[in-house]
């Protein structure tokens, strides 16, 4: 598959921290839990952070027709994962995960399979991120690196997953395979 990324920084991305190439070890599969990448950059767009001027989002973004939109650069810092984020790059798959009861404890199954374009797209940004960041050796899904749980919207007695994301349907071998990245779990 031929990579077209088509980049669209975000308005703050100039004030995001810059990192050389080779700090980047470890890519966080994400998904946006919006219904559409129209509704994730608005979500990326909001500043989030007063004191320095940027929000949360991922580096890349696939929509479900395989197109990969770049908002943040890999030289740069982006906000996408709790205490991962300097050796990290974020891609986004859209999908609607459990939006838009994110914390119901009666809706946390996520039922929108991902499509072949996306895993297609996928595999090949992996493979070219590998080109360009020499120490990337490493996978993980949100949800295996922010295990926190909290207390569900419909039941406070109920803890629930802060991130599920990219959830049961990501089909983690298929993607892991010859991509030459290892899935690490939490902990690690």
């Amino acid at each position: 598959m031929s990579l077209t990324v088509i980049d669209q920084p975000l308005p703050y991305v100039h004030l995001l921290p810059e990192r050389p190439a080779d700090a980047v070890e470890l890519v966080v599969i994400h998904c946006t839990e919006l219904p559409d990448l129209a509704t994730a950059r608005e979500y990326g767009e909001r500043v989030l952070y007063e004191d320095r001027g940027t929000g949360a989002s991922g580096h890349y973004y696939i929509d479900r027709d395989g197109r990969i939109y770049r908002y943040v650069p890999g030289t740069r810092v982006a906000n996408h994962v709790r205490g991962r984020n300097p050796n990290s790059i974020g891609i986004e798959l859209v999908n609607l995960g459990r939006y838009p009861d994110w914390w119901h404890a009666a809706r946390q199954t996520m039922t929108e399979p991902y499509t072949p374009a996306q895993l297609d797209a996928l595999r090949a940004l992996l493979a070219q991120l590998r080109r360009e960041h020499p120490n990337l050796r490493q996978i993980a899904g949100h949800e295996d690196l922010d295990t926190a749980r909290l207390p569900a919207t419909d039941d406070p007695s109920v803890d629930v997953p802060r991130k599920l994301d990219p959830g049961p349907l990501f089909p983690w071998a298929e993607v892991l395979d010859g991509s030459g990245l290892e899935r690490i779990a939490a902990g690690q």
